[in-house]
């Protein structure tokens, strides 16, 4: 639950769900929603997936999810699981033995279907593999591949045949006695996911994936994830994410943590509050926002940064940030520092001084943090 006792408006309250480990990552039970993403290298090229791996790690991904179509797939993932910086999830499609494959090579979560991977025997077989090796498992419905007796039923992917999908492989894993499972009913449309999440969080206490899938391109994935994502986050539902774009893993990483952030629910680096800038800016805000962005990537301290171009409303943000620049005219404009008016400062020295500052009150906040910690 995010409590604000001063500004209640902007409370979240969680729906309660059961608490799982994917890896040494909680997720559901009221642990911090988690980011995922998928790497889009073929897996058995070992030191590129691992690169990506990192580079996603870096950007502050939780969980990186790897496919795993084929043998060789199975054999490369060992090795990328023993070098990554996060738990993996193995994606399983059909093949009963690819999932005890990557149970076997350290996959923190298998990713399947149970209804997909055929015989009863065969399902048992990976949740027996996947037990033995301590990995959960997410059931991942999608709108795009549901069974046929389901569509012959409702006529269409539809929010109720999702649901129905989910609880039925809810079912398999339940009647073996496996409760290690995550679940998600992901769809491109953003109305049937969110209606599909919404009756999937009333019919079961399992932790939620959310995700729309194939969402687009960089842009108008972006628009439709924060849209259909960021509504069911504000609903309290969700306890794991990823963002689905035809772009770098990366931008679904910053994406996932711009959608928790604009919630409150996840903190992490700098919060950049800017203008759009118009006539009245005193320097050029578009491009100096994209040279801090640049330039503060570095710094995963949660605080916050505001960049406006005039005095209509600079100062009133600056007032609620860490560190804010407001233009003024005149080739200069006003630092402040914790709300507080600071120096003027010229404009053409503006880009190395906010990061100075911004860098310089990220070690302040980090070193209160460790005092803190200490004193408990």
């Amino acid at each position: 639950m995010s409590h604000n006792p001063i500004r209640p408006w902007r409370n979240i309250d969680r729906r309660d769900s059961r608490r799982i480990m994917v890896g040494r990552v909680p997720v559901g039970g009221g642990a911090p929603i988690s980011v995922q993403t998928m790497t889009n290298t073929l897996t058995t090229d070992v030191a590129g997936t691992i690169a990506q791996v990192q580079a996603c790690a870096e950007a502050g991904a939780d969980i990186v999810r790897v496919s795993v179509p084929d043998e060789a797939s199975s054999k490369a993932l060992k090795e990328i699981v023993a070098e990554s910086p996060v738990p993996i999830v193995a994606d399983i499609h059909f093949h009963y033995k690819r999932g005890v494959e990557a149970a076997e090579a350290g996959a923190a979560c298998l990713r399947i279907n149970p209804g997909n991977i055929g015989s009863a025997d065969r399902v048992a077989e990976v949740i027996r593999a996947a037990r033995d090796h301590g990995c959960s498992i997410r059931i991942g419905v999608n709108a795009g591949s549901l069974e046929k007796h389901l569509l012959d039923k409702y006529g269409e992917p539809c929010p109720d045949a999702m649901i129905e999908s989910g609880l039925d492989h809810i079912r398999i894993l339940q009647d073996h006695d496996f409760h290690e499972f995550k679940i998600s009913v992901k769809a491109s449309d953003v109305f049937m996911a969110a209606a599909a999440y919404q009756g999937l969080a009333e019919a079961t206490d399992a932790p939620i994936h959310l995700g729309i899938t194939e969402a687009g391109g960089l842009t108008t994935g972006t628009v439709k994830s924060a849209i259909g994502l960021g509504n069911l986050l504000w609903m309290g539902i969700g306890d794991t994410l990823r963002v689905s774009l035809s772009a770098d893993p990366v931008e679904e990483v910053k994406v996932g943590y711009e959608i928790l952030k604009a919630l409150g629910l996840r903190h992490r680096g700098v919060n950049i509050i800017s203008c759009p800038s118009c006539a009245r800016q005193g320097f050029d805000v578009i491009k100096t926002v994209e040279l801090l962005e640049d330039r503060l990537a570095h710094i995963k301290t949660p605080m916050s940064l505001s960049v406006i171009g005039c005095v209509v409303n600079g100062p009133g943000e600056a007032l609620l940030t860490d560190v804010g620049f407001t233009g003024g005219g005149a080739g200069s404009g006003m630092v402040y520092l914790d709300g507080k008016q600071a120096h003027k400062l010229a404009n053409d020295g503006m880009i190395e001084h906010i990061v100075e500052q911004v860098e310089k009150k990220a070690e302040q906040i980090e070193a209160a943090r460790t005092v803190a910690d200490a004193a408990e």
